[in-house]
């Protein structure tokens, strides 16, 4: 049973050591080989008593985020991570060019809704309008990079999830309805923890980071085409702005 003074705000104190070591590497302050502090430091940074920090950092070696070596400590094992810019043009394929070799993505499923209140306020649409929702992984050298679900327009993008099974691309999507270009008018990028589903899809441990960027993308024209809320592992990837 856990301990009442290792939980805060619902939180398990071995869960925030964990994320407190992420961001140590997430934020650059240990790099791929560095040696983590002992057990004892570590102890009393968190006011924690050994057995929660063995927790913590047992939770981080089955993510592969850090490794013990007998009679030496704990090392960072991977603090490389892939870029994603985010610009005008933000392209799942562009932007990750030359940092993978292989780049995939997994349609998982679609259905049509009616718009909640921020999905109809960033299409411009009157809220319960029908759009069509669809949910996606994308993947780099078979690692999972990006859980997405995207809402558009119904009336504009009918079989919108059918073209995207067929061509594998939503630049190529867009294009197949008309749309040759169309740019970025907007991107919120917050963090928190992955849900159960995320963590399953995303291959991650429990209590992992997620990067969420909420953008929309529009025409030139200004005029709005898709809402997406894309998921990724702080872990493996940093968003450039």
């Amino acid at each position: 049973m856990t301990d009442p003074k290792d939980v805060l705000g619902g939180v398990a104190l071995w869960r925030r050591i964990a994320d407190a070591i992420r961001l140590d590497i997430i934020g650059g302050k240990l790099a791929s080989g560095d040696r983590l502090p002992t057990e004892a430091v570590l102890a009393e940074r968190f006011s924690a008593n050994r057995h929660t920090v063995r927790r913590a950092l047992a939770v981080l070696a089955d993510e592969g985020v850090v490794g013990a070596e007998q009679g030496r400590g704990t090392f960072v094992r991977s603090a490389k991570r892939l870029s994603y810019p985010i610009g005008k043009r933000t392209r799942f394929s562009e932007n990750l060019a030359g940092q993978a070799q292989t780049l995939t993505s997994r349609h998982l499923s679609d259905r049509l809704e009616n718009a909640s209140a921020a999905v109809a306020q960033a299409l411009g649409l009157k809220a319960g309008a029908k759009v069509v929702r669809v949910e996606g992984l994308s993947s780099a050298d078979g690692r999972p990079l990006s859980r997405a679900t995207t809402w558009l327009d119904y009336r504009k993008f009918p079989d919108f999830a059918a073209r995207v099974v067929a061509l594998h691309s939503t630049t190529a999507v867009f294009a197949s309805y008309g749309i040759d270009d169309y740019v970025r008018a907007s991107t919120r990028i917050s963090a928190r923890h992955a849900d159960a589903e995320e963590t399953q899809l995303l291959g991650l441990s429990a209590g992992a980071i997620l990067l969420v960027s909420e953008a929309i993308d529009a025409r030139l024209d200004g005029s709005p085409i898709s809402y997406a809320l894309s998921r990724f592992p702080a872990e493996r990837m940093e968003l450039v702005v």
